[in-house]
């Protein structure tokens, strides 16, 4: 399974995943992905873990990211790791984007988009 080689965001159908929050899956091979994630101001990506390593870029907004029980203030050009299974989540302090890249990659974001549950 694979994207093609050109994704254009326009194409990329975007996916209601927390109250404020979308996705959208924008490239993909099997061994790694690359998802957008908008946050409105105060939307919250909760605590949690997974055994993907995941690296996050913060396109534009701020955020208070919490990786492995230390917090940080984030904005437009920073990025922050998190291996797998350590605990990390995200709080939107201004709306903005963060670009997620997932290896291997996330099989269960692809439920919701197989469901039909995406615009």
């Amino acid at each position: 399974m694979q994207s093609p080689n050109f994704v254009f965001d326009k194409d990329v159908p975007k996916e209601d995943v927390d109250p404020g929050i979308k996705r959208q899956i924008l490239s993909h091979s099997d061994d790694i992905m690359l998802v957008k994630a908008t946050f409105e101001t105060g939307a919250e990506g909760y605590m949690h873990e997974h055994y993907h390593s995941q690296i996050a870029y913060v396109e534009s907004g701020v955020f208070d990211v919490t990786v492995d029980g230390e917090t940080k203030r984030l904005k437009a050009g920073d990025s922050f790791l998190m291996m797998p299974h350590v605990m990390h989540g995200a709080i939107c302090i201004e709306a903005g984007v963060l670009l997620d890249m997932f290896t291997p990659i996330r099989e269960d974001f692809f439920e919701n988009y197989k469901k039909g549950k995406s615009s």
